[in-house]
């Protein structure tokens, strides 16, 4: 990375639900396969951990911006564009670990299928728990199985977005005094966390279609 980018950008969890960068475009940018290609080789070849638990808490001092310079208009189902995505949703947990907990755990208890097994985190999940969760998976990115990773973290976001619904859904059932209030709030919420779960599920598609071209040795 450079040190040419003096201002890093900070990611509030609402920033999650504004993130589309790489959602499907025509054309990415030869230099975000380079890059993400080098990074990810230099890494995985090397034997230096303390290189490894750098490049995962790289965001934390720097903010996610030089990696949206490099990544975040790279097609979603390509190396620079998985990439992308994890530190994306390290960011969002990292910024409100306590929110994403919370949705984390209404969406275990809403989610029946192996998503919560494949995401591997214990139960019950507070927030320090989930930030060890993601600096995992983002770590067996860099040093583990790539394609288990990806599914790891695709599995974290279904949960996520179903944790999202079901906030979206009591927003709706909430029964206040209030009603013109309760509507004009309670709506806003609502909206807001109807999109962050569509977010959610979007990129959990993202990361397996990523996973399952890795695993063909067609993730570039």
């Amino acid at each position: 990375m450079t040190e040419r980018f003096h201002r890093p950008m900070r990611v509030p969890a609402e920033a999650f639900d504004a993130f589309v960068g790489g959602a499907d475009p025509a054309v990415s940018s030869r230099v975000a396969h380079d890059t993400a290609a080098a990074l990810l080789h230099r890494i995985r070849g090397g034997s230096d951990p303390a290189a490894v638990e750098r490049l995962v808490a790289y965001t934390d001092d720097r903010g996610i911006d030089e990696f949206a310079e490099l990544w975040s208009k790279a097609a979603a189902h390509s190396l620079p564009g998985a990439l992308w995505r994890l530190y994306v949703i390290r960011a969002a947990v990292r910024h409100d670990a306590d929110g994403a907990a919370y949705l984390f755990e209404l969406g275990v208890q809403d989610d029946a299928s192996v998503n919560p097994a494949i995401a591997g985190a214990p139960t019950p999940s507070g927030p320090r728990e989930l930030e060890l969760l993601i600096d995992e998976i983002l770590r067996g990115a860099f040093v583990g199985d790539f394609e288990l990773a990806l599914e790891r973290a695709a599995a974290f976001c279904r949960i996520m977005s179903r944790g999202a619904l079901e906030t979206a859904s009591r927003q709706e059932r909430s029964e206040v005094v209030d009603w013109d209030a309760w509507c004009s709030a309670s709506g806003v919420a609502g909206e807001r966390d109807t999109l962050r779960a569509a977010r959610y599920l979007e990129y959990a598609d993202d990361l397996h279609h990523a996973a399952r071209r890795w695993a063909r040795g067609e993730l570039d």
